[in-house]
């Protein structure tokens, strides 16, 4: 059974986007399929390398990507700069000098280079003779090359835009947008952009930047993702780090991403590293290569921009690994990345070209799914009553008692004192009927049972809607900066986290918090800590306030003087006497995670809180409401407006009813993501987003990608079977090709003898149209 997890499989292969048609029938009928041959996903390619005789080998250089080729300028070969311009044809796979005419830059190298429109511009970089160490400077001049006619021009533009070298370079909204780099004798982090439809009217505008500004720095790449500009890492003297962050291009305002949400065991962020890059595919940032530390490392980091976290790609099996590089350049043509150059080991200069084939399936939007859920609040069916003010927060039974152990207990305990209750009240008059099918503030209806309430006296509401928010997402907001009560706010979290067992928003807390403390609000986090409790918390506040750095500061706030004498006297001796450092090499337990409990929850684990049947076939199959309707359009339309009196839902795609093992294969998708499962699966559920109404069409990727790739000898027989249910003419044509073509080994296979007689008639039918006149005139003559 093939494996499809949610990072894909390195020998997984690439499935063409599949998009919504919604003029298309819910019927598996007009199910296209595409067969062969596809790359491998996450395969390395070494391509033919640039021949001396073409271009020299090269490092510090420019590539751009134009229709279906590369082109290379610029960069120094270790003695000289270059200004020559080389294509890369990536159908051929052949190189060739790009056709050029006018008068080209001086040769450079840490220019930049990009593409708007039919031409390219190259914008400053560091020019002179390197050999003699002369005339020697930056540039900030700017040239525009134009594929068709090979024409170089130079933009006489007006502005006081500094020269440098070694910055970060993109194009926006029909601008060029120029950040950072070095200027010969310092690093920069000032913006300028410059329009690029008209040369006459161009001009250098400098860009009012706020926000978290990045520090200056130089060599460092930028990349565009979902109208947001980019920066990781880079140069910075001693404020180097591995930071991203990303700029509002609409607002020009600066964000650091924040790690802190990334737990232990997670991925974490790439080393800092200068000399590398970085490229946009889809939702996601690929950055590859630079010097770490001294080293050069090879892995390629992906970060999701929708899920902010970062993996490293493990290649396919069959991959040509590049070797560690800085000073490379990369682009992007079509669903892969090209990479060429660059500087290796013993400062050698590289004329390699790779090519990595990108995955690209819609995203998962499981977290999404039931964060909506709960922000709508339909269809819920508990009420707990908080704190001393008895506020109150609805929930959905379902997910809480999937997520925390904890409460799943106070739901228990609730739902036998409702059953006591409802049997002292048995005898007593029924309930008056007919109340029609208007529905409540919960957008339950109100034919169905009450709202179970369950008092939790030790929580308040504002901390327990934070608590819930993450056992819907697996996520909580991050603090703001500058605003203590958005602090204070995640300490009473994590106190209930504490009190719930809940490790995972214990340790998201903690990380919140700790990268949160700073000179402004550490006193009033140390005290609440004092106050709640929270020991970990309160030495991490402690051990800030002492450092010689911080000391000093801290003392002479106000703050400080209206600081609790206890809590003085321990600072105080803090300071003089630092306690020893105490090691722990304990694990952290991190907890469980939404997809693991949703997984446990469909496997056995949410049973008895079971509230709805699908019917498939007959059989019948408990599920849970809420679930279904985070997920599923068609569920959440029913339940709200049309659910059955008896409860009971007859499952079916179109007019076609899946297999058992299929249907399971859809719940496993609906409740945690998973999209494992044989291609007979996925042929069921091709349709399936289509007529239930999942947020996008993820599971159709993958069953395509499924079905495409993974039709063998062995399930062959199986899969004739599900097409022909279905319909799906061109699958059942492929695979009939497939048995004709390996009939000796299909005719050994026992399913063989099981198949209905149309269908073995129609694997007569294609072996006799495949035997030629020839084949038949010879066996004529043995008869």
């Amino acid at each position: 059974m093939p494996w499809f997890p949610e990072a894909m499989s390195c020998k997984s292969k690439v499935a063409p986007s599949v998009d919504f048609d919604h003029s298309c029938s819910d019927s598996v009928e007009y199910l296209t399929l595409n067969f062969g041959p596809f790359e491998t996903v996450h395969r390395w390619r070494r391509l033919p390398p640039c021949d001396e005789f073409v271009g020299a080998r090269r490092s510090k250089h420019t590539v751009v990507a134009y229709r279906d080729a590369i082109y290379v300028f610029g960069g120094d070969n270790g003695k000289n700069m270059l200004n020559d311009l080389l294509r890369f044809d990536v159908k051929d796979c052949s190189w060739c000098r790009a056709f050029t005419t006018g008068t080209p830059p001086a040769p450079r190298y840490h220019h930049s280079a990009v593409v708007y429109g039919s031409s390219m511009f190259v914008f400053g970089g560091y020019t002179g003779d390197i050999y003699s160490n002369s005339n020697l400077k930056n540039k900030n001049d700017l040239f525009e090359y134009k594929f068709a006619t090979g024409q170089w021009t130079e933009w006489k533009v007006e502005g006081r835009l500094v020269a440098r070298s070694a910055h970060g370079a993109t194009v926006y909204n029909d601008k060029l947008w120029i950040f950072a780099g070095y200027d010969g004798n310092a690093r920069l982090n000032d913006m300028w952009t410059i329009s690029l439809q008209d040369r006459e009217q161009a001009y250098w505008e400098e860009i009012e930047q706020s926000g978290e500004i990045p520090p200056s720095c130089c060599n460092f790449p930028v990349a565009v993702c979902q109208d947001k500009m980019f920066v990781f890492s880079g140069q910075s003297g001693a404020k180097i780090t591995n930071n991203l962050f990303q700029f509002e291009f609409k607002g020009h305002i600066w964000t650091r991403i924040p790690t802190e949400h990334l737990l232990r065991g997670s991925p974490p962020p790439p080393q800092r590293r200068y000399g590398h890059t970085m490229v946009a595919f889809d939702r996601h940032l690929y950055v590859f290569g630079g010097a770490a530390d001294n080293t050069l490392p090879n892995e390629l980091h992906c970060y999701d921009v929708d899920s902010q976290t970062w993996e490293v790609i493990q290649p396919s099996t069959d991959s040509e690994m590049p070797s560690g590089r800085l000073f490379h350049a990369a682009a992007v043509i079509h669903d892969a990345m090209y990479i060429f150059g660059g500087t290796v080991d013993n400062n050698v200069r590289s004329g390699e070209m790779y090519r990595f084939q990108f995955s690209c399936y819609p995203k998962c939007t499981l977290h999404e799914d039931y964060g909506k859920l709960w922000e709508n609040r339909q269809f819920c069916d508990v009420e707990f009553i908080l704190g001393e003010r008895e506020e109150k927060v609805l929930g959905h039974i379902a997910i809480v008692t999937a997520r925390c152990k904890w409460l799943r207990k106070k739901i228990l305990q609730a739902r036998d004192r409702q059953k006591q209750k409802s049997k002292l009240e048995c005898n007593e008059e029924s309930e008056e009927s007919g109340s029609g099918s208007q529905k409540d503030s919960s957008g339950r209806s109100s034919r169905g049972p009450p709202l179970l309430e369950v008092s939790i006296r030790e929580a308040d509401a504002q901390p327990f809607e934070v608590l819930m928010q993450f056992l819907y997402t697996d996520k909580i907001q991050y603090p703001r900066r500058g605003h203590v009560q958005d602090v204070l706010l995640i300490m009473d979290v994590y106190k209930l986290a504490l009190s719930f067992k809940l490790s995972r928003l214990e340790q998201l807390c903690v990380q919140y918090i700790e990268a949160s403390v700073d000179l402004q609000n550490v006193l009033s986090v140390c005290e609440n800590a004092n106050k709640l409790q929270l020991d970990q918390l309160k030495e991490h506040c402690l051990n800030f306030v002492v450092k010689e750095s911080h000391f000093n500061q801290v003392i002479m706030t106000k703050e400080f003087e209206h600081l609790s004498t206890p809590l003085i006297v321990e600072i105080v001796r803090r300071k003089q006497q630092p306690p020893p450092r105490v090691y722990s090499d304990q694990p952290v337990d991190i907890g469980t995670s939404l997809v693991q409990d949703m997984k446990a929850c469909l496997e056995g684990a949410g049973h008895e809180f079971c509230d709805i049947i699908l019917l498939l076939d007959g059989h019948p199959r408990p599920a849970h409401k809420a679930i279904l309707a985070a997920r599923s359009s068609y569920f959440e339309a029913m339940f709200r407006s049309f659910m059955p009196e008896d409860g009971q839902v007859n499952i079916s795609i179109g007019e076609m009813v899946p297999s058992t093992q299929a249907f399971e294969s859809m719940l496993r998708y609906i409740y945690y993501g998973d999209v494992n499962m044989p291609p007979e699966d996925s042929l069921y559920l091709f349709a399936a987003p289509y007529y239930y109404g999942f947020s996008n069409n993820r599971l159709q990727a993958y069953c395509k990608q499924n079905l495409e790739m993974n039709v063998t000898v062995e399930n062959v027989l199986q899969i004739l079977e599900a097409a022909d249910k279905t319909q799906a003419l061109d699958m059942k044509k492929h695979c009939l090709h497939i048995i004709v073509h390996q009939f000796t080994k299909v005719s050994k296979l026992p399913n063989l003898r099981s198949l209905s007689q149309p269908l073995l008639l129609d694997i007569i039918d294609s072996l006799a149209s495949h035997i030629s006149d020839k084949q038949c005139t010879e066996m004529s003559s043995d008869i």
